[in-house]
C-alpha cells in the first residue's frame, strides 16, 4: 500500500542505479542548467507533493479495486460502518473517533448533488469537501449548515450552468476530481447502529439523476496511471503531470507552473523519467530529496509549541494558503485531508513536558485534565495514538486506539475531579485500565483533535494564541 511516510521516504531517490540510456531524449535546448533545473525540481517536489499524495489516496480507494483498500466508484458514497484502526493504511494519522462515509465525484460532465439528512443536533457531523489540490473548499455539518436536511451542488472548475430550485447552496471545486469527506460522531461502541442510520441518509449522485433528466453528456474514460512506493521513486513528476491536467492553473500558480515547464512537467510536456539522460536524472533527484528535507524540518516547526504539543492551523482553502507551497506540504505530511481550524484543531506532540522524546519502549507517560478545564469544544475531543515512525494507527490488546470525551463518564476521575490519563506500552492496572491509551513499544506521536472548538474564552483559537493550552505529558519517574 502507498502511505505518506512511504512516499516521502521513497521520494529521496537516494541511490540512481539507472545507468544513461544512449538513445534517452536530448536535453531541451531552453532547459536550465543544472543547478537551476535542481532547484525548480526543489520547488516542484514541495508544490506537488499534497497532490500525488492526494492521486495516491485516490488511486487506492476508486480506482484500483485490488488495492486493499478500495471504497466505491467515482460518484458513489462508502459508507464505513466502523472506526478506522491499525489495518488502515492508506492516509496517515486516520481519525478513528468518527466513521467516515467518502465520495470521489468525477465534476468533468456535470455537476454533483450531495444530500444530508436531519441529523439529531446532538450529534456532531460534518462534510469536508476537498480538491485535488488538497484545498478545503467548502463545509456541510453541524456547525457549517446545522442540522436540518438538505440538498446541495458541488460543481467543477469551469461549471457555469443554473443552480436548479431545490438546492441550498453550490460549491466549486478547483479539480475536476474531488473528495467528500463525511465524519458522523459515534458515541459508544453501542451507538454504531444510530451512525449506519443516520449514514444511510447521505446520498451523492449527478445533477441529472436528481432532476430525473436523461444524461446528455458522459465523461471521457481515464487511464489513470498506477501508483505505488515503488513508482513513485522515479515517476512522481509524471504522476504530478498527470494530476495537473485535471486542476486549471489558478492565478498563484502561475509562477510554479512555468517554472516546471521548463523541465518537462505540465500540458503538452512529456518528462518520462527513465528514460533521461544520467545528468537529468540526478537534477530531479537531488531537488527532490532538498524538497523533502525542507518539508520535513517545516514540519518540525509549524505553529506554536504550548506544553510540548504543537498548535496550528495548518488546513483550508487555497486563499488560506495564498501560494505558500511549503505550507501546503507540511499540512499534508501532518496529516492529508485535516479540517479548517474552525472545524476541528489539532494539537500533536511526540515530546513530553521536559522535550524528551515519547517513547513507549522507555517509558510511561500520564495527561491530567484538571478539573473544569478539559478542551472546550461544542462537540467532543479526543486524544488519539499512533506510532510514532508510521503515523499509523497501533495494533493493541483492548482494541483502544484513543481516548475521547464522550468516554469519560466510565472513567476514573482523580479525588480533585481531575482526569489522568496512562499512556503506555503495558497495562496500568486493572483499577486504572478505563483510563489506558495504549502506546507503541517504541516512538509515539500523538494527535489531540477538538471538533467544533468554542470561539469564545476559554478557547484554541486562534490557534496557538488561544486561552486554553493543552496540558503538558509528563513522564513516569
Amino acid at each position: 500500500m502507498l502511505t505518506k511516510r512511504d512516499l516521502l521516504r521513497s521520494s529521496a531517490l537516494a541511490v540512481i542505479t539507472v545507468a544513461a540510456n544512449p538513445l534517452a531524449t536530448l536535453a531541451q535546448t531552453d532547459r536550465p542548467g543544472f543547478f537551476k533545473a535542481k532547484d525548480i525540481a526543489e520547488a516542484g517536489f514541495i508544490f506537488g507533493l499534497p497532490i500525488v499524495m492526494n492521486y495516491g489516496v485516490m488511486y487506492e480507494y476508486v480506482v484500483d479495486r485490488n488495492s486493499g483498500q478500495f471504497k466505491a466508484p467515482f460518484n458513489h458514497l462508502d459508507n464505513q460502518a466502523r472506526v478506522y484502526t491499525y489495518k488502515d493504511t492508506a492516509i496517515v494519522t486516520p481519525n478513528s473517533d468518527t466513521p467516515y462515509s467518502m465520495g470521489w465525484m468525477d465534476l468533468r460532465a456535470q455537476p454533483i448533488v450531495i444530500s444530508v439528512p436531519a441529523v439529531d443536533p446532538k450529534r456532531y457531523y460534518s462534510v469536508q469537501l476537498v480538491d485535488g489540490n488538497t484545498y478545503n473548499y467548502g463545509y456541510l455539518g453541524s456547525r457549517a449548515t446545522g442540522s436540518d436536511a438538505g440538498d446541495y451542488m458541488v460543481v467543477g472548475p469551469d461549471w457555469k450552468g443554473a443552480t436548479p430550485p431545490g438546492i441550498k447552496k453550490v460549491f466549486q471545486s478547483g479539480t475536476q476530481f474531488s473528495l467528500a469527506i463525511i465524519r458522523t460522531q459515534l458515541f459508544n461502541p453501542e451507538d454504531l447502529d444510530n451512525v449506519v442510520k443516520v449514514q444511510a441518509g447521505y446520498k451523492m449522485q449527478p445533477l441529472s439523476a436528481y432532476l430525473k433528466q436523461p444524461v446528455t453528456t458522459a465523461s471521457v474514460a481515464v487511464d489513470f496511471p498506477k501508483i505505488d512506493k515503488e513508482l513513485v521513486k522515479t515517476n512522481f513528476f509524471e504522476i504530478l503531470d498527470f494530476a495537473l491536467q485535471f486542476a486549471p492553473a489558478q492565478e498563484n500558480e502561475i509562477e510554479i507552473r512555468a517554472s516546471l515547464a521548463k523541465i518537462g512537467v505540465g500540458p503538452g510536456k512529456t518528462l518520462n523519467f527513465k528514460d533521461l539522460p544520467l545528468e537529468q536524472k540526478l537534477e530531479i533527484a537531488l531537488g527532490m530529496k532538498e524538497g523533502e528535507k525542507k518539508v520535513e524540518e517545516a514540519v518540525a516547526k509549524v505553529g506554536k509549541t504550548i506544553n510540548g504539543w504543537q498548535v496550528s492551523a495548518p488546513f483550508g482553502d487555497n486563499a488560506h494558503y495564498n501560494g505558500d507551497w511549503l505550507k501546503r506540504a507540511v499540512a499534508a505530511k501532518a496529516g492529508i485531508y485535516g479540517n479548517d481550524s474552525v472545524e476541528a484543531t489539532y494539537p500533536q506532540t511526540r515530546i513530553d513536558r521536559d522535550g524528551q522524546t515519547l517513547d513507549g519502549s522507555k517509558s510511561n507517560y500520564t495527561l491530567t485534565f484538571p478539573p473544569g478545564e478539559q478542551p472546550p469544544v461544542n462537540a467532543f475531543w479526543s486524544v488519539t495514538m499512533y506510532d510514532g515512525k508510521t503515523q499509523l494507527l497501533i495494533e493493541n490488546p483492548i482494541d483502544r486506539y484513543l481516548i475521547n470525551s464522550p468516554m469519560l463518564p466510565n472513567m476514573k476521575k482523580n479525588a480533585d475531579g481531575s482526569v489522568t490519563l496512562y499512556i503506555q506500552n503495558k497495562s496500568p492496572g486493572a483499577d486504572k485500565e478505563a483510563n489506558w491509551l495504549p502506546a507503541p513499544h517504541g516512538p509515539i506521536y500523538l494527535v489531540m483533535r477538538l471538533y467544533w472548538p468554542k470561539t469564545e474564552p476559554p478557547s484554541i483559537l486562534p490557534a496557538g494564541d488561544g486561552t486554553w493550552k493543552p496540558p503538558a505529558i509528563v513522564a513516569a519517574r
